[in-house]
């Protein structure tokens, strides 16, 4: 699936992230961004246990599940929308998960190199 509102970091249509578990600033499933969106979900990752702890102990739990939000938590193998700043921040600390550069969106481009991006790209 495409979306025809942003593109990705390769200069493509943004593609969908995930549907299950619903991600995203808007839940649905893509990694657009505007300007309300303050933490920048742009970046689609693929969860880890290292990164998840690593969230966690940053103040962010990703794997508990909050019924009232209907947000199920996280497990490794999940993609989720990253913050970029965030996913920089652990990218520092040696703990990034890997990355789908077709649906991660360009405005990550704003805070990283597209270089930088590629060391994280998972395979196809």
């Amino acid at each position: 699936m495409q979306t025809d509102q942003q593109l990705n970091v390769l200069g493509t249509l943004l593609e969908l992230c995930c549907n299950n578990p619903k991600t995203g600033y808007w839940r649905d499933g893509i990694c657009r961004t505007a300007s309300e969106d303050y933490g920048t979900h742009v970046v689609c990752a693929v969860m880890t246990q290292e990164f998840l702890e690593y969230s966690k102990s940053r103040g962010n739990d990703l794997s508990t599940p909050i019924a009232a939000y209907q947000f199920p938590g996280l497990r490794p193998g999940d993609k989720w929308c990253l913050c970029i700043l965030r996913w920089l921040e652990a990218e520092k600390a040696g703990v990034a998960p890997q990355i789908n550069l077709k649906a991660t969106n360009d405005a990550a481009l704003k805070f990283t190199s597209l270089d930088l991006l590629k060391k994280y790209e998972i395979g196809e």
